[in-house]
Order: C-alpha cells, then sequence, then structure tokens
C-alpha cells in the first residue's frame, strides 16, 4: 500500500515538472505550482478516506448480513414451536430476546398471503389458477421472507394463484 501511495505522490509532480520543461516561455510561480500540488493531494486523500469508509461500511452491513442468514433456521424453528404451543417458560424468554435482536439489528420479515406476486422477492413453490385473482397473487405464504436494508436474505416461498383464462367466444 506505501508503494502505491508513493507512486501517486510522485505522479502529479512529475507532472508539474514537464508542465514546466513544456513551457519554459512562461514564467511559473513555485508557491503556485507546489499549491496546486498540495490542493491535488488532499483532494486524493479525501477521496481514499470517502472510499475506505464506504468499503468499511460495506463489510460490517455483509457481516451482519451473514451472521442474520445463519439465524434464519432458528427463526422458523421458533415460529414453528410458538405455532403448536410448544414455546412455554424459559424458552420463550430466549425467543423473545432472539427476536428482539435480529429486529433491533435491522432483520425484516416479509410476505403476507393475498398480496400481489413479485418473482424479486417470492418464491413460487406452488402454482393454482382461480377466477377470483385477476392479477398473480400469493395465497398462501409457505415460508417468510427476511431482508435485512433492501438486502434480501431469503425470498419468501409461496403459492401462486394466477388469474383462470377465460376461453374466447
Amino acid at each position: 500500500m506505501t508503494e502505491q501511495t508513493t507512486s501517486e505522490v510522485v505522479e502529479p509532480v512529475e507532472e508539474v515538472n514537464d508542465a514546466v520543461e513544456a513551457a519554459p516561455d512562461q514564467e511559473t510561480d513555485p508557491v503556485a505550482v507546489l499549491t496546486a500540488d498540495l490542493q491535488r493531494l488532499q483532494a486524493e486523500y479525501a477521496n481514499y478516506r470517502k472510499r475506505v469508509e464506504r468499503d468499511r461500511a460495506l463489510a460490517h452491513e455483509l457481516a451482519i448480513g451473514g451472521v442474520l442468514t445463519e439465524l434464519l433456521a432458528t427463526l422458523d424453528d421458533i415460529a414453528r414451536a410458538t405455532e403448536h404451543g410448544e414455546l412455554t417458560g424459559g424458552f420463550k424468554s430466549v425467543a423473545d430476546q432472539i427476536a428482539a435482536v435480529t429486529t433491533r439489528l435491522g432483520l425484516e420479515k416479509y410476505g403476507t398471503a393475498g398480496e400481489e406476486f413479485d418473482p424479486q422477492i417470492h418464491e413460487a413453490l406452488l402454482h393454482d389458477t382461480s377466477a377470483d385473482v385477476k392479477v398473480p397473487t400469493a395465497t398462501k405464504i409457505l415460508q417468510p421472507g427476511y431482508k435485512f436494508k433492501e438486502r434480501i436474505l431469503r425470498p419468501a416461498r409461496v403459492a401462486v394463484t394466477d388469474p383462470a383464462e377465460t376461453p374466447a367466444e
């Protein structure tokens, strides 16, 4: 990394020296040349800092997303235990704590029966037709989807119902 910084610093200086040699008739102020170099280096450093901060934030989000992805199976098991009334006592408080932590980290559960089917966020596992719907609809949520920030960790697995085609008369 030091070599890149050194070459970046040397390169603008060489460009300025080349410009000075190319225009010997024009009088150049060495203070103006050095000021321009300093401004250019400050701008490069500011851009470098912004890039590092952006990369650091992205790495942080990816790490949290990876941990949350690993917890999805556990969250599914907790939901099934809750549905069957098997989550009681001390295990219920642990499940509540896990749900609170994942919510605080930004994990969002999505997918409700009756919403329009969107292949970007839904995965169709079953398919049916019905005259009751006008557009392809997720009529049954087989497994909820999860997203972290704007990133889909797992699509909602759904049963899709398409509108029944009416025969042409």
